[in-house]
């Protein structure tokens, strides 16, 4: 009787708390299973979901997305936003869909919950996609910087402000909000010629419910460098032990994404393999619709 009670009450705990991670699930059950991890800390998948999801499911996939806890449609105020916390919510994923392997694609700061993820628990992955995905942080950041240096050469009040950035805690929220901040003054997010294709999937989007409940949470990105002592990584190691373990290794970046280094890019080639590495033109950081075509078609070939 005890043993069938605390069977109950782990089912109504694990259904309760179910509720507060909005998925959703697109394509057939019986095709192998694609799981997107969106960026942040202060993401959501509404852009993937509204412009690429589905799409991928007509690919032959069964494709789910899903916010983390305490981000976009996942609201939760008692959120933590650890590493632990969004591996609890992954695990929950592949419960609620019945789902022992998946392949995982991860973007932008999703890179880093996708690698960590995926080498902790290997024998949930069947491949590990990055997908203009964070890798080694600093350098990421140092990058940007280096860059708005050299833009800004002639601008004494820009000049000053990264300054002022570089002596921040490299360990904390404000610096990486004016980090990423920086690369948007240098169109480093941007699509350098939007295509018809582009500009259709964007206006589809903004016109959209999936626009509409683009949540944005200011506080993630402070909770996360409160509560989780593990950031601004260098996931080179992880990745290696991910190849090590015979897991598939993917990455797929836009050619213009101001936001890696040459060098960065040249190293994740390497480490990947040049076989399972894709730079794709005319592209920056939301790939999967500056050049959706493309995207899919990788994903496509690699997966399968």
């Amino acid at each position: 009787m005890k043993s069938l009670f605390c069977t109950l009450f782990l089912i109504l705990f694990i259904s309760f708390h179910a509720q507060d991670i909005y998925s959703k699930a697109y394509g057939n059950q019986k095709n192998p299973s694609v799981i997107f991890i969106h960026g942040g800390p202060s993401g959501n998948a509404t852009l993937f979901e509204g412009t690429t999801a589905q799409q991928l499911a007509d690919k032959g996939f069964y494709v789910i997305v899903y916010d983390r806890r305490g981000e976009g449609r996942s609201k939760d105020e008692n959120a933590t936003m650890t590493f632990k916390e969004s591996f609890d919510d992954l695990q929950q994923i592949y419960q609620n869909y019945h789902i022992k392997k998946a392949n995982i694609i991860a973007h932008s700061f999703g890179g880093i919950i996708g690698t960590l993820f995926t080498n902790q628990f290997p024998e949930r992955v069947r491949s590990l996609t990055l997908a203009g995905a964070l890798f080694t942080q600093q350098e990421t950041y140092d990058h940007i910087l280096k860059q708005a240096k050299e833009h800004f050469k002639n601008d004494p009040a820009e000049l000053k402000l990264i300054t002022e950035i570089e002596n921040l805690d490299k360990n904390s929220a404000s610096y990486r909000k004016r980090c990423y901040e920086t690369a948007g003054k240098l169109n480093f997010f941007d699509m350098p010629s939007p295509t018809p294709e582009s500009k259709g999937l964007r206006a589809q989007y903004e016109a959209g419910e999936f626009y509409k409940n683009n949540i944005r949470n200011p506080n993630s990105p402070i909770k996360f460098y409160q509560n989780e002592p593990l950031n601004n990584l260098d996931n080179t190691s992880a990745l290696k032990e991910i190849r090590k373990k015979k897991i598939p290794l993917f990455a797929i970046y836009g050619k213009n994404d101001g936001i890696f280094s040459k060098k960065q890019l040249s190293d994740l080639k390497n480490m990947v393999g040049e076989e399972n590495f894709k730079l794709v033109d005319n592209c920056s950081h939301y790939l999967f619709v500056d050049q959706q075509d493309e995207f899919l078609k990788f994903i496509k070939l690699k997966l399968k």
